[in-house]
């Protein structure tokens, strides 16, 4: 899949659907639209609510009983027998607008958008443009941003649509905060919280679909969603009708790149959360999301004092390697994946050994200072900041301070933990002259300036 994928431009990709656009406003322009109670807003579309949605904004049952049985039966039964690989990559060169249409065609109101207040409005106006009913809910944490919440509100009123907020369960939150306290992630890692906040609310709430539409994309984490299809049958979750294989998942935009995304929200004018303005790329609950600084990966912004390979909450898990059977970039543990290519390729850095680098940290004396980054080829923060820092090797040629790098993954893990600072990937050390001890580069800020100005205080 990946492969048959690589060759396609997100660029002509949403180039498209913008032309699609066009043509649809034309034909709505050209149409004549009856005035009156035949006109209805996107609000009396939903006919069945998730059975974890927000009580007060469940969608009227008058609207279930205005739709006809036999064509959701035909809908059912063409859903129910269809080959999704096949469909898969059928559907490989396809625009989002496109698999848009068809997953809505196909499911009809057992399908919603899950809508997490970030770039993903994007799916919400694809499912406007194809003028099909459509549903939209997301999962309220309760901890997410106030700025987020006000994208909610937005939303709404844009599109016309009621949001079906899920809620983690109050009893399962309270007994969390009470024995753990309210930041036991900072300490434990985030996949109890997300667990209790995110993971089991989703799949409360999918028992009451049949198909749902995510927004991810394979370049938001080439480490994990790097083999992301564009339709699958969900891994990890049960549908409505239960057991395995009951529930369909969608990526409309897995094959788009996160620039063209934009392009495409710009050119529509469609609402979006004000963090973004603010630096915030990939956007969470608040105390677990924070803006990327130059040189860092989207994702980066997400966990930031967990290793790279954990920067998953568990809601999209069946597209995350599993143990014992990685798929390429990283496998479940953090340890190297033999087909990721080597990164830092450059004359201007020296490719430390693990004996080479046991000398570096023995010598009390160097005669000249060594900046070392301690990295993982599959690792997605250390391919964002590959640019940066070769560039800064050749900066740094000749002025008397070597760069160099050393893989730290795999069986170098235990030693760079115990002997080289190594928390997560990457990490970069500055081995001064005429003092043993390196010094850990303080710092997430990974462009070239900052960097240079980190050596230059050191030197």
């Amino acid at each position: 899949m990946a492969s048959a994928t690589a060759s396609i431009s997100s660029h002509s990709i949403a180039s498209r659907d913008l032309k699609a656009v066009r043509i649809e406003a034309v034909r709505q322009q050209v149409a004549v639209v009856p005035a009156g109670p035949a006109v209805r807003s996107q609000r009396t579309r939903a006919v069945r609510p998730l059975c974890a949605a927000e009580p007060a904004r469940k969608p009227l049952s008058a609207s279930a009983a205005a739709a006809p049985v036999a064509p959701v039966e035909e809908e059912e039964s063409a859903a129910a027998t269809v080959d999704y690989e096949a469909l898969a990559q059928e559907l490989v060169g396809a625009s989002p607008l496109e698999i848009m249409d068809r997953a809505l065609d196909l499911f009809g109101s057992e399908i919603a958008i899950a809508f997490s207040g970030a770039e993903d409005v994007a799916l919400i106006e694809y499912a406007k443009l194809t003028g099909r009913p459509f549903r939209v809910f997301s999962l309220d944490t309760g901890r997410l941003n106030p700025e987020t919440y006000q994208l909610f509100d937005k939303v709404e009123k844009h599109y016309g649509i009621h949001i079906e907020y899920t809620f983690p369960e109050a009893g399962e939150v309270q007994d969390l905060v009470r024995s753990k306290g309210l930041f036991s992630f900072y300490e434990d890692g985030h996949q109890e919280c997300c667990r209790v906040r995110k993971v089991r609310p989703l799949r409360k709430a999918l028992k009451g679909l049949k198909a749902w539409i995510t927004g991810q994309r394979k370049d938001q984490s080439p480490g994990t969603r790097a083999s992301i299809p564009v339709v699958q049958v969900d891994p990890s979750f049960e549908g409505l009708d239960g057991g395995a294989g009951s529930l369909i998942k969608w990526n409309p935009v897995a094959n788009v790149e996160g620039k063209d995304v934009w392009t495409f929200l710009r050119t529509m004018d469609v609402p979006v959360n004000a963090l973004h303005a603010q630096g915030y790329v990939s956007i969470g609950c608040e105390p677990c999301t924070r803006p990327v600084l130059p040189g860092q990966h989207e994702r980066e912004g997400r966990w930031w004092w967990e290793d790279a390979a954990a920067k998953e909450c568990g809601l999209h898990k069946g597209n995350i390697e599993k143990d014992g059977a990685p798929k390429v970039g990283v496998n479940g543990n953090g340890s190297a994946e033999a087909s990721a290519p080597d990164i830092f390729q450059s004359q201007a850095i020296v490719n430390l050994t693990r004996p080479g680098i046991e000398n570096l940290l023995r010598l009390e004396n160097r005669t000249e200072p060594w900046l070392t980054v301690l990295y993982a080829p599959w690792c997605p923060f250390c391919q964002a900041m590959e640019a940066s820092y070769v560039e800064l090797a050749k900066k740094l040629s000749g002025s008397g301070i070597k760069v160099a790098k050393f893989r730290a993954d795999g069986e170098q893990k235990p030693f760079a933990q115990a002997e080289l600072q190594l928390q997560s990937f990457p990490t970069i050390l500055l081995f001064p002259s005429r003092t043993a001890r390196p010094i850990k580069y303080p710092s997430e800020k990974r462009d070239v300036e900052s960097l240079l100005a980190f050596v230059n205080s050191l030197r």
